[in-house]
């Protein structure tokens, strides 16, 4: 089986749909940001705030390159920039975990981790700058799929099968 690659604006639950997928299949999941944070020792919003973006993007084509020679069978949860990577069709099947902005800010805020939610991204502080981002982002994610899934009234399991079911039919 090829893997899977998660998309989506941050927060849409790309590590929980990952994490179902895990449970209702085979697969083993990595998550990119979890990578490039082990590559760096120390967390993404540092490495942003001591580097810049210029940099961590530099490190998201490292990782890319590698799951593309090195990775099978997994499934791959992204961080919400990482579509961009020049070879992200290469390294599987990808998968663009879609709702409104509304749905995924919403649910970070009914989050019992909420505060936490919030602060792991900080572009969530100023609201307007984060609508912008997504109504950038958006129209990229669905050119940069081979599937799209609407997330917006479905449950985690939900999707997680859904998905596979989509992947299956297209391998």
């Amino acid at each position: 089986m090829k893997n899977i690659v998660l998309i989506g604006f941050m927060g849409v639950g790309k590590g929980s749909v990952a994490r179902e997928i895990v449970k209702q299949s085979d697969m083993i999941a990595l998550d990119t940001d979890d990578i490039i944070e082990s590559m760096e020792n120390r967390k993404i919003k540092k490495i942003f705030a001591e580097e810049g973006e210029e940099y961590f993007r530099a490190l998201e084509r490292k990782v890319a390159l590698w799951l593309q020679k090195e990775v099978r069978s997994t499934l791959i949860s992204t961080g919400g920039g990482f579509f961009k990577v020049p070879n992200l069709s290469k390294i599987g099947t990808v998968v663009y975990l879609y709702a409104p902005f509304e749905t995924i800010y919403g649910r970070i805020l009914e989050h019992p981790n909420a505060e936490k939610k919030l602060r792991k991204r900080p572009l969530f502080q100023d609201i307007e700058k984060a609508r912008k981002l997504y109504e950038e982002r958006s129209p990229l994610y669905k050119k940069a799929a081979d599937i799209v899934i609407d997330v917006s009234d479905k449950d985690i399991p939900q999707i997680a099968k859904e998905i596979l079911k989509k992947v299956k039919k297209d391998d």
